[in-house]
């Protein structure tokens, strides 16, 4: 097969993937009676969904994205969307008197997803769940307080 129409077959394949995903997203963090502990979920979900291998996206990205501009646009837009919708979540935590309204939703729900991925990370490198779950843990601590104010 010709590089060319690999290359396309390629793009076609990553321009459907974040649809159900984000699809997934949006419905695990709508679900969830409280925000915050969606926020908190998110956080660990990969660990316990088998997904430490990375996304398709994640891992296209690392391997493609500083040579390919179009798969680098199409994973700005992909994180973005997810950002869009966690930050959604935050917006409804903070509306549940869980985050203060003075929080940046964009910024939190990107520190949120960029811990979520370095957690996807860790997890290649052979980590135990155990210290995963900490790890995740450890961080909805750091950025999700228990009690505002506190």
């Amino acid at each position: 097969m010709d590089q060319a129409v690999k290359n396309q077959l390629f793009l076609r394949a990553l321009r459907s993937y974040p649809d159900e995903s984000h699809d997934q997203l949006r419905k695990a963090l709508a679900d969830t009676p409280r925000a915050v502990d969606a926020l908190r979920m998110l956080l660990e979900a990969p660990i316990h969904a088998g997904t430490l291998r990375g996304c398709l996206m994640a891992n296209s990205t690392c391997e493609l994205g500083s040579a390919d501009p179009e798969v680098l646009a199409h994973a700005r837009r992909t994180y973005e969307t997810s950002t869009a919708l966690i930050a959604d979540c935050v917006a409804r935590t903070q509306s549940e008197g869980d985050l203060p309204a003075e929080t940046d939703p964009i910024a939190l729900a990107r520190a949120l997803l960029a811990a979520q991925q370095g957690i996807v990370f860790m997890g290649r490198t052979g980590l135990d769940t155990a210290t995963l779950t900490a790890t995740a843990r450890s961080l909805a601590a750091q950025l999700l307080p228990d009690h505002i104010g506190d």
